[in-house]
């Protein structure tokens, strides 16, 4: 059956809730969107036209209000129809987005809040109740409204200020309103969650996103039949701009998976064709097939491995690389073994996954060799915030795992000084909200965006190499790339998180919080008790952690050696603010806490 194409370019839409209008246009019937009702416990379809007439019921309160074009309004959501809804009545009004994070800390979207100045907060019912404590001094904010994901709003006391939706809300939808704004101007205003410090209000425009938007669908195939499965945040640029509006733009639908938890369910019900996510859920899922492949026969491990190995010289065929003419031989028995090994792995992500994109952080080669062999469609890319955020992607028959791909169209890049990676783009940010300083040291005086990564291009594709700022320099001068041997060895089932330490040092340190059930396993092993974290200091086990982790970084120089390690098990978190709301590690932070014990291990 042949797939069909309905692009609306960034030009006719002009703004992004042009996009929308236009999309209804277009195609009024078509499933727009699919999300889990739990009172009829079924999956749920909203048209193009339903979602329209939602939009213009918000669109009708906010008017109601003393909101003018170019407010502020934060949404505090989880994903979902309800957040498209309220994003695009906005928009329609010339209001500003503030997308926030569902699990940051309270103290934090108290922050965003207040810098931004908002005026409105769309928040669900638990969310509300986890940050309103934080946010009576955020003088700014003057319309709280409550959108219920359970039984929260019974608690929950309106007033001149808080209302909760249901009753704030006209019961009949109107004509969709527009603004004036130009698409040059300020759309959303989306904080990073930087590593250090309070963070910084990323300014992206309407044209930004669009533009971004519309040179990733020249590099990928989306069908008005694809089904997007959405779980990364909305909050998140990555998802927004590839799994929210590039769905817009092309006419694909997109369904909203009730939970991480319940992500493996949610696409054995769905099926769907797409999905965008972080490095982090290839890795679970990777590791989850070696933990599983552990309790297997040695034939069955056997079978696994010869059907990646086989699988992987499929792919680099395909890609017309490698001396693959001597692998041709082996190759028909790959038919043989799929349907044993592969395809079962496929069908566990639904068995209609056509592609899937990493991005957000370096997906680990040894994972992406796995799920490519395993006849994944797993293409990896590379952007940020500030440049809306997609730079580069491998595209589907250039596909160069080790490397974050090739520019879009429209997107320049060059190696600056420090081998440092530098971007032109379309989407490259307005600047920081009332941030001058720290716009300047990323946006230099002749347009080009600094990046922070360290990179090299070759045949067009774009290879990160380090990041200027994250290289740790040891006492003899060399210098080591942490975050690199920290995804390499993260992908041990053992180890859950790791961070690399040792600047200015004579070796390598690492903190690592082990997986609770393989340190069970270890701890049996060695017949101590796993629930006595006296245990985590038994010499064997430490023995045990730095041969796993040498094994892991046996293609790294000989100086990136880890030679001691402080095992835990308490994981960093965002609650604990050891890792921000886009799950990356605050060094400092994690470093901070350990003090004491990285102290000793110097001494």
């Amino acid at each position: 059956m042949p797939h069909n194409e309905d692009i609306i370019t960034a030009e006719s839409a002009g703004t992004l809730d042009g996009l929308l209008r236009a999309r209804i246009k277009r195609s009024p019937d078509r499933v727009a969107y699919r999300q889990f009702n739990k009172s009829s416990a079924n999956w749920e379809d909203f048209t193009w036209q339903a979602v329209g007439e939602q939009v213009s019921r918000w669109q009708q309160a906010i008017a109601n209000t003393s909101l003018q074009s170019g407010d502020r309004v934060a949404l505090l959501m989880r994903n979902g129809v309800d957040w498209v809804v309220a994003e695009q009545a906005a928009m329609g009004l010339g209001l500003i987005i503030v997308p926030l994070y569902c699990d940051d800390r309270p103290d934090n979207i108290a922050y965003i809040l207040n810098d931004s100045a908002t005026q409105m907060l769309i928040a669900n019912d638990a969310m509300w109740k986890r940050i309103k404590s934080g946010c009576t001094d955020v003088k700014s904010l003057k319309h709280v409204i409550i959108v219920p994901i359970g039984d929260e709003t019974k608690d929950i006391e309106e007033n001149e200020k808080v209302h909760l939706a249901s009753n704030w809300l006209p019961k009949e939808p109107a004509e969709l309103q527009s603004h004036t704004r130009k698409p040059e101007e300020l759309a959303t205003i989306v904080y990073t969650s930087g590593t250090t410090g309070r963070p910084k209000g990323v300014m992206l425009s309407h044209y930004n996103i669009l533009s971004v938007t519309n040179s990733v669908l020249l590099s990928f195939a989306i069908y008005t039949d694809d089904l997007f499965l959405s779980f990364l945040p909305l909050s998140h640029t990555f998802e927004r701009t590839t799994g929210h509006f590039m769905p817009i733009m092309a006419g694909a639908t997109v369904a909203y998976s009730r939970s991480v938890a319940l992500l493996a369910d949610d696409m054995q019900k769905i099926k769907p064709t797409v999905m965008v996510a972080v490095p982090r859920i290839f890795e679970r899922i990777h590791n989850r097939i070696l933990q599983q492949l552990d309790k297997k026969s040695f034939i069955a491990r056997g079978l696994f491995h010869l059907t990646v190995t086989l699988g992987w010289w499929r792919f680099e065929c395909q890609q017309r690389r490698g001396s693959f003419i001597k692998k041709l031989a082996y190759l028909p028995l790959l038919p043989i073994l799929d349907p044993i090994v592969a395809k079962k792995f496929r069908q566990r992500l639904g068995g209609n996954m056509r592609l899937t994109v990493s991005g957000g952080a370096a997906l680990p080669f040894a994972v992406a060799r796995v799920m490519l062999g395993l006849g994944l469609k797993l293409t990896q890319g590379y952007g940020m915030t500030e440049t809306s955020p997609m730079i580069c992607s491998n595209p589907v028959d250039d596909n160069e795992p080790n490397s974050v791909g090739v520019p879009f169209k429209g997107i320049d890049v060059r190696i600056g000084d420090n081998d440092e990676l530098q971007v032109k783009t379309p989407g490259m940010m307005l600047g920081y909200w009332n941030n001058h300083a720290a716009t300047t040291e990323v946006i230099g005086a002749d347009g080009w965006v600094h990046t922070g990564d360290q990179a090299r291009i070759e045949n067009n594709h774009i290879y990160i190499t380090g990041r200027i700022k994250d290289i740790l320099i040891l006492s003899n001068g060399e210098k080591v790339p942490p975050s690199d041997m920290e995804s390499t060895m993260v992908t041990e089932p053992l180890f859950e998180q790791v961070l690399v330490i040792g600047e200015g040092q004579s070796f390598l340190s690492a903190l690592v919080v082990l997986n609770a059930e393989e340190w069970i396993k270890l701890a049996n092993h060695f017949v101590i008790d796993p629930y006595d974290k006296e245990n985590l200091h038994d010499s064997r086990v430490h023995s045990h952690i730095i041969s796993i982790m040498r094994k892991a970084l046996h293609e790294f120089p000989s100086y990136a050696k880890i030679r001691r390690v402080v095992p835990v098990l308490d994981q960093w978190t965002v609650e604990n603010d050891l890792m921000t709301p886009t799950m990356k590690i605050k060094r400092n932070k994690v470093i901070e806490l350990y003090d004491d014990i990285i102290k000793d291990i110097y001494a």
